[in-house]
């Protein structure tokens, strides 16, 4: 679960990636920053790593970002904005690129992923529930004390008791966010491995 394909990332994110719970708090970030229907965020795997981000347009025409799997280009982006940066980090040769594959997840067995989506539905503070149980999950699997499979099982008993509010404070979602730990602790314990 620690070792990704293409991309080099510290141990919380490369197991977020393992989970596809990374992808669930993208799908949680765009409904939120686009103001979209959840249901109409979708999820696809991309082996190649190289298409990044999709908008399909009513007529069904769609527009992709496409760059090397190197994070230092959305960094760049955004502390260069409304400009880019000179510098090129890795070019696609489109004359080796010879495919680019797509597949549905299997939410059998990344059930982070429908997590996230259950959390985006709940709204108000329920994506913070879910962002505290993972991380309480993410931390408890890298010390051993669970199972990869039970990074889900703690974040799913977590929400089944989360009391999601619209917050109307900062501290609202401080709360949820220790009030989810506290439940996620819990839930590491009755399932450690």
């Amino acid at each position: 679960a620690l070792a990704h394909p293409t991309w080099r990332m510290g141990p919380k994110v490369t197991i977020d990636s393992s989970t596809l719970v990374n992808k669930g708090l993208e799908v949680i970030e765009a409904k939120e920053l686009f103001a979209v229907p959840v249901d109409a965020v979708e999820v696809v795997v991309h082996p190649q790593s190289i298409v990044h981000s999709m908008v399909e347009f009513v007529d069904g025409a769609t527009i992709a970002q496409l760059s090397q799997p190197d994070m230092r280009l959305p960094i760049g982006y955004a502390l260069g904005y409304p400009d880019r940066l000179g510098t090129a980090f890795g070019s696609i040769d489109w004359g080796e690129l010879t495919r680019l594959d797509f597949e549905r997840p299997d939410e059998k067995v990344f059930r982070g992923l429908a997590l996230a989506y259950a959390a985006a539905r709940m709204g108000g503070t329920g994506p913070a529930w879910f962002s505290a149980a993972n991380e309480v999950a993410v931390e408890a699997f890298l010390a051993g004390r669970i199972k990869w499979r039970s990074i889900a099982e703690v974040i799913e008993d977590t929400l089944d008791v989360s009391t999601p509010v619209d917050p109307g404070t900062v501290q609202d979602v401080l709360d949820a966010d220790r009030d989810a730990r506290t439940v996620a602790r819990a839930a590491v314990t009755r399932r450690a491995a």
